[in-house]
């Protein structure tokens, strides 16, 4: 079996498998000299997997629409890069969702728990959401969304690709957030982390169904990543910070049970909006 008979037959399995390979080995790369001899890994080489790891997906996903772009994969890439002329609405979601919510969140928390929460205000951050969104999007929207909302439809392809991007982070979980290293909030943090990831992924694969656009997807995890980063409070514990992650996932997944519910009702009374050509 060739490598495109490969693609064509199981396309999930090789985009998985190749994108955890590329990542984690990359990842292991950079961190392995101090996983190896079981130290504490430094911030600094922490930050620089990073880089490495989003390459996977993007890697994966050109791969995967360069070998099959001639038959009709529904994971292509062509003509989904450009689509930017769609509905204001669509924009308003892309990037209101998440600093909506994580303003929404962290302004109840400072209220009733602790001034601690209070934004960071870090606007320079949003520029680490840039090579993500870019990068990733390529991997998980230009190929895994489309060829999964093909096969098990919007629910089951937001919560299933949602949970494996958030396991896809492992290798990095720790040095995300003011507070890390997270030492024994860690598993929990990890928890938290994984569940807003999963909640935001229903958001992105809803947003991906409506519009077709690689571009606007691009966008939402840029501003996903950045809000994070800009706004995460700056003096939190780790038990803090483990707290409003999970707040912020709670949140993010009643906004995405909303979606859902709205569809199911709009398919009972007839008004399903259907996919794009």
């Amino acid at each position: 079996m060739n490598l495109k008979s490969l693609i064509q037959r199981y396309p999930l399995v090789f985009y998985f498998t190749c994108t955890f390979l590329l990542s984690w080995l990359g990842a292991y790369a950079v961190a392995g000299p101090w996983w190896s001899k079981g130290n504490l890994i430094p911030r600094m080489a922490g930050l620089r997997m990073f880089p490495v790891m989003i390459l996977g997906p993007a890697i994966t996903g050109i791969l995967c629409n360069a070998v099959t772009r001639k038959h009709g994969s529904p994971g292509r890439l062509r003509s989904k890069w450009p689509r930017w002329r769609v509905p204001i609405r669509w924009y308003l979601v892309t990037l209101g969702t998440a600093p909506c919510l994580i303003l929404l969140v962290l302004t109840i928390l400072q209220w009733s728990v602790s001034r601690a929460f209070s934004p960071h205000y870090f606007w320079w951050g949003l520029l680490f959401g840039i090579p993500a969104g870019l990068l990733e999007e390529i991997g998980w929207t230009g190929w895994a969304t489309p060829v999964m909302l093909t096969r098990f439809g919007l629910t089951r392809t937001g919560i299933l690709l949602g949970f494996v991007w958030g396991i896809w982070h492992l290798p990095v979980i720790d040095f995300l957030g003011a507070a890390a290293p997270h030492g024994m909030m860690l598993p929990w943090f990890a928890l938290a982390f994984i569940a807003a990831m999963a909640a935001m992924r229903v958001v992105l694969s809803w947003l991906y169904q409506n519009t077709r656009s690689l571009f606007l997807n691009q966008l939402a995890h840029i501003i996903s990543t950045g809000s994070l980063v800009v706004l995460g409070p700056a003096s939190v514990s780790p038990f803090q910070e483990t707290l409003w992650y999970g707040a912020y996932a709670a949140a993010l997944w009643i906004f995405a049970l909303l979606i859902l519910l709205s569809r199911r009702g709009a398919a009972t009374t007839g008004s399903q909006v259907p996919l794009p050509g």
